[in-house]
This record gives structure tokens, C-alpha cells and sequence, in this order.
């Protein structure tokens, strides 16, 4: 057994051509899981951007509600009637809806969400758009955030040459005088942030007493699942209070399980273990029969399977990482140029390159485990006779 590493190393460098191929292949898996575990993970961060950058204790939406860019609307008097009780310190509402952008460069439209909320407020963590609340109050003026798809055209790089950039909004002039970093995500392309009285004129069909997302602000100090489940025991059906964790978790499992988006990015990941799979097998097959006259003279020397069986999964091992390591540095690549291009927060964790790494070795031990029949029947008796 002290010499079953040098072995398994000895065996894979001898076909080198052979060598170089498993690596490919095994490159290749990597990369493949990594860019669809890294797309899966940035659909989840991106989606919830929101839920993150807001500041309440307890939201409040309508159970009809699918994700944060496609709400349904309840009574504003549901946040009055949450405000009656002795824990609640400050409730603020906010109205979302998809709005028409018309680029004033290429006078093309694209929905875009608009954001309307109470200058009062201080609704969101953003320090950009806390600083421009009272731009806000005046008609007609909206923050735009910088970090939207290009395809809304140039606006940040506009504004930063002349401070104001002027456009259309569901065929109403709007003037940009403020800009924010939010970012899009798979199902919103943009972002813009407004008051309450311009949204309600950017959207005239909206009724004021009616709002899409409460947020409710704690005393310090209080139970927030006790005061959550009294809301709830409280309040009409027609509205959902959840904590911040309940918010962020509603909004990863529509998108895990509601959507085919995460489907197709987990089921792109197996894909591509699947294929290492069958490309390491395969190479461990032809090494384990092309060596299989050395395998049984050890045999016959004395060793057991399960010490010959040592040397093949070492090989899988050795695979595993010299396919890793190039396939790491080719997903980090990919990673900075694809996030660029997608505007998507593609991110390379250390939580991620071990989980590959992982999923990498599992891979080949599996195909190690298959070709190992080869091994176990291994005769001497039949191969020197």
C-alpha cells in the first residue's frame, strides 16, 4: 500500500495523450457546474435586492403576490390598523409597477419598475437615494438606478455630464435628477424610484388606497414572531405579514421551484456531472484493461481488491483535482466577463469552489467505483493461463 500513490500517478502519466483527456473532460464538468451553480446563485441574490435594501421589521403583502416585481395590490388601511398596535413604531407603503421607458436616444420602449414611495420615509438603505428625498417631492423627478441594463441607454454617463438627463415614462416627461446602485435581476431589467404623487400621476388608473408592499417598523425590543403572529391573528386575510427571513425565503422558492429558470440551472449542473462522469469512467476502463496483467500478477503476489481497488480511486482522486484546478481558473474568467455582460451579481465563494470541488471528487469516485468491476475479476489464473 506505500507505494499505491506513486502508482496510481505512475499509471495516468504513462499515456499522457490519454492523461491530457481525462483532464479536458473533467475541466470541462467543472466549468459547466460552476456557471450554472454561479447563474442559480445570482438569480437568487438579484432576486431578492429589494428585500434586502429596504428597512422594516415586517413586511406586508398580498397572498396573491408572486415575486417583488410582479405584486398585487391591498388596502392601504391594513397599515393603519397594523400601526394601532403598541409594538409598531412606523409603517410605510410602497407602490411598485412595470412602467414604459422610452430611451431618449433610440426612442425604443422597455418596462422598467417603477418605485413610488412616501419622501417622508426613509423607505430604503440606500445612502443615494436617503440623500435625495427632498429632490424628490418635486414633480415629475425620479432617481434612475445606474446599475440597470444598458438598453435603457446611457443614462448614468449622461447625467454625470450634465447632472440632469430628461425621458419619457408611460408617455410622460420625467426628468432624472439622482442616480442609485441597485441592480437588475432575471425578471426586472431597471429601476426607478419616485414619490408616491408622482407615481400615482406616472399611473393614473392606480387608486391611492391601494398599495402592493408594507413596511413596518418594530420598537426596539419587541418579540418580532409574537408580534407578527398577532398581526396575522389580527388583520383581514386579504394581506401576509412575514418577517425579513419569510420575505427573502417567499422570494427564493418562487424562484427554485415556480419558475423553470432554476430548473434548468440544476438540471445544467447534473447534466455536466454526468458527462465527467462517463469521461473518467471511460479513461479508467481503458487503464484498468490495458493494465490488467499487472493487476493480477499483484494478485498474485497477495494483494487484495480492496488494495488494488485503493489505486484506481486514487486515480480518481488525482483526476478529480488536476481537472479542477484548470476548470477553476477558466469559471473565474468566465465569471468576471459574463457578470459584466449580464449585469448580474456572478460571484466566485469559497462556499461554491468547495461545493465543486466536492461535487468533482463525488464524480469521479463514482466512475472509479464503476470501472473497479474490471479490477475484481482480475484472475490470474485466466490471464497468465
Amino acid at each position: 500500500m506505500a507505494l499505491s500513490m506513486p502508482l496510481a500517478w505512475l499509471q495516468l502519466r504513462k499515456e499522457k495523450i490519454r492523461l491530457f483527456i481525462a483532464m479536458a473532460g473533467v475541466a470541462f464538468a467543472v466549468i459547466l457546474v460552476f456557471m450554472q451553480l454561479g447563474f442559480r446563485n445570482a438569480m437568487l441574490e438579484s432576486a431578492v435586492r429589494y428585500h434586502k435594501q429596504l428597512r422594516y421589521d415586517l413586511a406586508m403583502i398580498s397572498p396573491k403576490t408572486q415575486f417583488v416585481g410582479l405584486t398585487q395590490s391591498f388596502s392601504r388601511r391594513r397599515l393603519h390598523q397594523a400601526l394601532a398596535a403598541e409594538e409598531v413604531e412606523s409603517v410605510s407603503a410602497m407602490y411598485l409597477e412595470q412602467g414604459s421607458w422610452k430611451n431618449p436616444w433610440e426612442h425604443n420602449t422597455r418596462p422598467i419598475l417603477v418605485v413610488g414611495i412616501d419622501p417622508s420615509d426613509r423607505a430604503f438603505a440606500l445612502p443615494e437615494v436617503e440623500r435625495e428625498l427632498s429632490t424628490l417631492q418635486l414633480p415629475d423627478v425620479a432617481l434612475f438606478d445606474a446599475d440597470s441594463r444598458p438598453e435603457f441607454g446611457p443614462v448614468a454617463a449622461r447625467f454625470a455630464q450634465d447632472g440632469v438627463v430628461e425621458a419619457e415614462l408611460n408617455d410622460r416627461r420625467v426628468t432624472v435628477r439622482g442616480l442609485f446602485r441597485l441592480g437588475s435581476s432575471f425578471g426586472i431589467d431597471g429601476n426607478l424610484v419616485t414619490s408616491d404623487l408622482n407615481f400615482l400621476r406616472l399611473f393614473p388608473d392606480r387608486l391611492p388606497g391601494l398599495v402592493d408592499i408594507g413596511l413596518i417598523g418594530l420598537r426596539s425590543g419587541s418579540d418580532l414572531e409574537a408580534v407578527r403572529d398577532r398581526l396575522v391573528a389580527a388583520l383581514e386575510k386579504d394581506v401576509r405579514i412575514v418577517t425579513r427571513g419569510e420575505f427573502i425565503d417567499r422570494e427564493v422558492v418562487y424562484w427554485t421551484t415556480t419558475t423553470p429558470v432554476g430548473f434548468v440551472f440544476g438540471f445544467g449542473a447534473i447534466m455536466g456531472l454526468i458527462v465527467g462522469c462517463v469521461v473518467v469512467y471511460q479513461i479508467l476502463f481503458a487503464d484498468v484493461s490495458q493494465h490488467l496483467r499487472e493487476y493480477a500478477t499483484l494478485k498474485a503476489m497477495g494483494y487484495s481488491n480492496a488494495e488494488l481497488s485503493a489505486v484506481v480511486l486514487q486515480e480518481a482522486s488525482i483526476l478529480a483535482v488536476l481537472g479542477f484546478v484548470p476548470g477553476l481558473l477558466v469559471a473565474l474568467g468566465l465569471y468576471e466577463f459574463t457578470a459584466e455582460a449580464i449585469r448580474q451579481p456572478l460571484e466566485m465563494t469559497p462556499a461554491l469552489g468547495a461545493l465543486v470541488l466536492l461535487l468533482t471528487l463525488a464524480m469521479c469516485g463514482l466512475s472509479a467505483f464503476v470501472a473497479l468491476r474490471k479490477v475484481r475479476t482480475a484472475d490470474p489464473a485466466e490471464v497468465f493461463g
